[in-house]
This record gives C-alpha cells, structure tokens and sequence, in this order.
C-alpha cells in the first residue's frame, strides 16, 4: 500500500514539473528596422533566463533578436496575449 502511494505521488509530482511554460517577448529585425512582441513555448526550465537563451537561438534562425523576455506564465496566460501577439503567436 505505501508503495502504491509513493508511486502516485510520484507520478503527480511529475505531471506537475512537466507543466506547460510560455514566455512573451519582444524582438527586432535591422534594414529595415522591424519590430513584433511574440508569445512561445519553452521547452526548458520555466525561467526568464532560461526562455531568454532558448527563445536567442530560435529567433536568429529565422533573422531576429531578442530584445527581452516580458515574463514567463502558464497555459492560463495564453489567451489574454493572443491578440497581441498576432502572427508571433506561438510562431517561434
């Protein structure tokens, strides 16, 4: 019996650590000068810093810098920046 609740506590903390992580940003492009806020998910560990170094490398692939991370959220901030975020919606 205790076995069998250490396992499901086990198993509940995992699904806990493995929560969805969301990070808002912005960015540029140079010549011309462009500019767009994005919304993107993290792989990582669910820090500004951490979304900062995934999110550097994914954007330069595609002609982009990050400027900053705004912050760092759960699935319940999704749809309130959706809008906002128009194309860069979970685009990178």
């Amino acid at each position: 019996m205790k076995k069998m609740l250490l396992s499901l506590a086990l198993v509940a903390f995992a699904g806990t650590a493995q929560a969805a992580c969301y990070a808002d940003y912005k960015a540029k492009q140079d010549d011309p000068l462009r500019l767009h806020y994005g919304v993107a998910e993290i792989g990582g560990t669910c820090s500004a810093e951490a979304a900062a170094q995934e999110l550097r490398s994914r954007l330069a692939r595609a002609g982009w810098t990050l400027l900053n991370v705004v912050s760092v959220f759960d699935e319940r901030g999704l749809d309130e920046r959706q809008d906002s975020a128009g194309p860069y919606f979970l685009r990178f």
